[in-house]
C-alpha cells in the first residue's frame, strides 16, 4: 500500500493539480486536509472517475478533511475526535485492514492567546485518542498536517519563526508525546539524517525558490504497521507546479 497525505489548500481550486498527481503517483490511500468546501461541494464525481472512493468532512472557508482510496470505498469509523469540536479537523476510516486517521491540527497563531490554547488542548485530545488506537493492537496510521515542526532541523535557518506557534516548546512536546506512546515518524525512520526534509513552503517572501521550508506534514505508524515500512518520500515537484498548494504530498510505501 502506498499511503499519502496532502494538504491541498482548497480542493476545488486545486482539483486539476490533485487529479494530475493522483494519476502520476498512484497512491492507494490519500489523506487530504484544508478542503475548504461544504460537504455538498466535495468533488466526489471527479474523484470517482479517477478511480477513488472517498469519505470526507467539509467546512466552508476553513479546515475540512478527507480520505481517498483507490479502487475501494473507505469505511468511515469516525468523523471527529472524541469531545466537542465544531471544526472539521479529523476523520478516520478503515481501508484494506488498516485504520487510517487523517488530521488537520490547529495552527495556533498568534501565541500566546486563545488560538494557541486551543491548539494545545486539541493535541491533548488527539493524543488520548491515539493512545486508544494503539491499545487496539490494529495496524494504524496517523497522517496529516500536524502544524508542528518537530525539531530545529525541520525548518530552514531563520529567526522569523521564533515566536510562531509551530515551533514552540509546548507544540514540540505534543509531537514528542506521540512518539513516546510508541508511534514511529515514518519520514525520519527512512531519512534519519536528512536536514532539508521540508513539506511546506509559505507563498510569501519567495520561500519556495529559496527552499525556505518547514516539515509540518507527518505520517506516524503504529508498531504493527511500521514493520511493513518499505520507503517514504516527499513529492516536492507538486509544490513547484501551477497554482500549487503551499504543501507537498508526503507518502510511505507499506509492504
Amino acid at each position: 500500500m502506498k499511503l499519502a497525505t496532502f494538504n491541498i489548500n482548497n480542493i476545488n481550486s486545486r482539483l486539476e493539480n490533485l487529479l494530475a498527481w493522483l494519476a502520476k503517483a498512484k497512491p492507494d490511500v490519500v489523506c487530504l486536509q484544508e478542503l475548504k468546501v461544504r460537504d455538498t461541494q466535495f468533488p466526489l464525481t471527479r474523484l470517482a472517475n479517477a478511480g477513488y472512493g472517498a469519505v470526507w468532512k467539509g467546512e466552508p472557508t476553513w479546515n475540512g478533511v478527507a480520505i481517498l482510496a483507490r479502487g475501494a470505498e473507505p469505511v468511515l469509523t469516525r468523523d471527529a475526535l472524541p469531545g466537542a469540536d465544531r471544526q472539521a479537523r479529523y476523520i478516520e476510516a478503515a481501508v484494506d485492514g488498516i485504520v487510517i486517521a487523517c488530521l488537520y491540527a490547529p495552527n495556533g497563531n498568534p501565541q500566546p492567546g486563545p488560538k494557541f490554547a486551543y491548539k494545545l488542548a486539541w493535541h491533548e485530545r488527539f493524543a488520548a485518542h491515539a493512545s486508544e488506537l494503539l491499545d487496539t493492537g490494529l495496524p494504524v496510521a496517523l497522517a496529516g498536517d500536524f502544524n508542528i515542526v518537530p525539531e530545529p532541523r525541520d525548518i530552514y535557518a531563520t529567526r522569523s519563526y521564533d515566536d510562531n506557534a509551530l515551533v514552540q516548546p509546548e507544540s514540540r512536546a505534543a509531537f514528542a508525546a506521540l512518539i513516546e506512546q510508541g508511534w514511529t515518524d515514518a519520514l525520519r525512520k527512512v531519512f534519519p539524517k536528512e536536514e532539508k526534509l521540508y513539506t511546506f513552503w509559505d507563498y510569501r517572501r519567495n520561500r519556495w525558490p529559496r527552499d525556505a521550508g518547514l516539515r509540518l506534514d507527518h505520517i506516524l505508524l503504529s508498531k504493527k504497521l511500521v514493520r511493513k515500512l518499505k520507503g517514504a518520500g516527499i513529492d516536492r515537484e507538486v509544490r513547484g507546479g501551477d497554482n500549487p498548494s503551499d504543501h507537498a504530498p508526503v507518502w510511505v510505501q507499506l509492504g
